[in-house]
């Protein structure tokens, strides 16, 4: 996780877990993925009650420790859509998210490319 930004607070021995929490979230509910500019990312997930929760709780308990993350789900019929912003300071910590999401589900990333940018 060269990506951890120096403010992160969560111990440095939890942070491979924390990583493999959002591996998991992304390799077992991911349909899309999208990078709507250099500061936000937005997850498609599959919809359903304990997504929705592991999801939920997993923003809370990443906001915790790096306050600059803007995590927003929005429930939407059978999808739940995740909008990621961060400061422009902290873009490289949003592309190694990116890139865990686009490893963790490449079926969420069209035909294995980059996530697009939407112009």
């Amino acid at each position: 996780m060269d990506w951890t930004p120096a403010e992160c607070t969560l111990p440095t021995e939890d942070r491979p877990l924390r990583v493999a929490e959002f591996d998991d979230l992304f390799a077992s509910a991911s349909r899309a993925l999208e990078r709507v500019g250099p500061t936000h990312l937005r997850l498609t997930l599959e919809a359903g009650r304990q997504i929705e929760e592991t999801a939920r709780e997993l923003m809370a308990r990443e906001t915790n420790c790096c306050s600059f993350f803007d995590f927003t789900l929005t429930p939407a019929g059978e999808i739940l859509t995740l909008d990621i912003h961060v400061p422009a300071t902290h873009v490289t910590v949003l592309d190694g998210l990116a890139s865990r999401a686009g490893g963790a589900a490449p079926q969420a990333v069209a035909g294995g490319a980059a996530p697009r940018v939407a112009s």
